[in-house]
């Protein structure tokens, strides 16, 4: 295999990525990311606050702001866009073609890390492109100085990407990181990389945050500005009157942030061919090695489980195949199921929500139960309550379709009574996990706190099975459902669905009825897209 082998890897990968709806989707998000970078002059929801102040929005302002959102964000989610490269070779057996061929197991991981590369760096290439035009669309100068405008582009935004980039096709790699898992685990370590990449002791200059902070300090003092107590925060936060504004020119990065982003290219490089001392890349021959399971095989074994849980009568009708059948058989519906249709449909549906579940999962629940029976303000156990069923909800909506049942389920009963007997196993789970809080609310007297939870409750099923319906994969609930829980879990009361934001002892959120009607809501936009997609098979 030739030197150039990767770049024709990647390229051709990176291709075949951009012809997907999904992908324009992500850069029309980093164009909205562009807009909350540079809000208007009026706003009281910023990006970057230096104490109180901004920088008028000059080409140096903007560049660096915009490429520090592109940092934050992008190293974050660009994770969730790019990290089902090696999976897709897989299920569409490309792997098994790859397996034959004598391309060399690093020459395939590098060519993986740097089509994830190309397609983050698009999405910061768009943010590029988006700075200058928010500058003139903001008005507050008109000198563009392409220079200050890039510059932060290639020193913040793009080497974390790098790492972003690598982390992807490692946790693939890595079957217990592989799904979910990896999705929640990776949202952790990226929060713990960005926070501590802000300090002044950051490991390779972090994601350049403490520098530009220091150098917009510094241009407060030289302006007669007193900074002592004065608090830099960078991140989506609401501020209570408008931004002032003072003059910046940017920040002149020195030899040892230069040698940080080179090393942490470096770093990235190294941890996307780590794999190649266990990867397999598809070969039977090598066993374990295997990123994963022979796809046939799996399906099937999910199949039988999920069938398993219809009811009897159903299972053993004619032109199902047996008493375990098979999708793809002729299915004939002689009468509908009487008696209490919709308690054993969500029997079924809670079966089948919980399907695998380890014991130990169930031991962490009883522990947060027990715990929040036991600590005196039980509402602040809530939200470790409603994180850990995050892989369970996002189920909702999806196994149908990631198991190929969604013909044979479409079919029995009727769809309206099964979608909603799917919501009310989500419901149920949700009302189990966080049980301990609204018991203790309610014996407290606390109305307004149990209420808080009980349209939280309606809520958060209501999303993962909408977004499960809508997207047909689990990955987008958890990916939407983090980032909700961790505003809320921060004290963005606008998007407190839980009701632990409060403000003179009561929730600070939305009102349990707006929250239990948007879940009402979420639900009729799954049943509507279930039925669009049954009406034209």
């Amino acid at each position: 295999m030739t030197a150039r082998a990767p770049i024709a890897l990647a390229v051709a990968d990176f291709r075949e990525r951009i012809r997907r709806p999904a992908y324009a989707v992500t850069l029309l998000a980093a164009v909205g990311l562009a807009c909350l970078a540079v809000p208007e002059a009026g706003s009281q929801w910023v990006i970057m606050d230096v104490g109180g102040y901004r920088g008028v929005y000059t080409s140096a302002w903007i560049g660096t702001v915009t490429a520090l959102a592109g940092a934050l964000w992008l190293t974050m989610g660009g994770f969730y866009v790019v990290r089902d490269a090696i999976a897709r070779d897989e299920r569409t057996r490309v792997g098994h073609i790859l397996a034959a061929s004598p391309l060399h197991t690093s020459t395939y991981l590098i060519g993986k890390f740097l089509s994830n590369f190309l397609v983050l760096a698009s999405m910061a290439g768009v943010l590029a492109v988006a700075a200058p035009l928010m500058q003139f669309a903001r008005g507050e100068s008109g000198t563009l100085d392409p220079i200050a405008l890039l510059l932060p582009f290639a020193l913040i935004t793009l080497p974390p990407l790098v790492l972003t980039a690598a982390a992807a096709v490692l946790f693939e790699t890595v079957p217990l990181l592989r799904g979910g898992v990896g999705n929640v685990v990776w949202f952790v370590v990226s929060m713990v990389l960005l926070l501590g990449g802000q300090t002044r002791n950051a490991p390779l200059g972090g994601i350049g945050v403490y520098q530009a902070a220091e150098s917009m300090r510094a241009a407060l003092v030289e302006q007669g500005i007193d900074v002592s107590g004065r608090e830099f925060s960078l991140g989506l936060t609401s501020v209570a009157e408008p931004l002032r504004t003072f003059r910046w020119d940017g920040f002149t990065p020195d030899a040892a942030f230069l040698e940080g982003r080179l090393a942490l290219l470096a770093v990235g490089i190294a941890v996307a061919l780590l794999p190649a001392l266990w990867f397999g890349r598809f070969d039977p021959a090598r066993g374990p090695a295997t990123v994963l399971s022979e796809p046939g095989k799996a399906r099937e074994g999910a199949q039988d489980e999920i069938i398993g849980h219809l009811p009897r009568d159903v299972r053993e009708r004619p032109g199902m195949g047996g008493p375990v059948g098979r999708p793809g058989f002729p299915v004939t519906m002689t009468a509908p199921v009487r008696g209490r249709v919709f308690w054993r449909l969500l029997a079924g549906e809670l079966r089948v929500l919980l399907r695998g579940v380890s014991p130990w999962w169930w031991l962490v629940v009883a522990a947060v139960t027990v715990a929040g029976f036991a600590t005196p303000e039980p509402a602040t156990l809530l939200p470790l309550a409603w994180i850990w069923p995050v892989l369970v909800w996002s189920r909702l909506g999806t196994q149908r379709v990631e198991h190929g049942l969604e013909g044979l389920l479409g079919a029995y009963p009727a769809m309206r009574r099964g979608l909603l007997a799917e919501w009310a196993a989500g419901v149920a789970l949700t009302v189990v996990t966080g049980i301990a809080p609204a018991v203790r609310m309610a014996a407290t007297a606390d109305w307004a706190g149990a209420g808080a939870w009980a349209g939280g409750a309606l809520l958060v099923p209501a999303l993962a099975l909408a977004l499960g319906v809508a997207c047909r994969t689990h990955r987008v609930f958890q990916v939407v459902y983090l980032g909700l829980w961790y505003l809320a879990f921060n004290g963005v009361a606008a998007l407190d669905y839980m009701g632990v934001v409060r403000s003179g002892g009561l929730p600070a959120g939305p009102s349990p009825l707006a929250v239990g009607g948007l879940a009402l809501l979420l639900v009729c936009a799954a049943l509507a897209v279930r039925t669009a997609r049954h009406a034209v098979r």
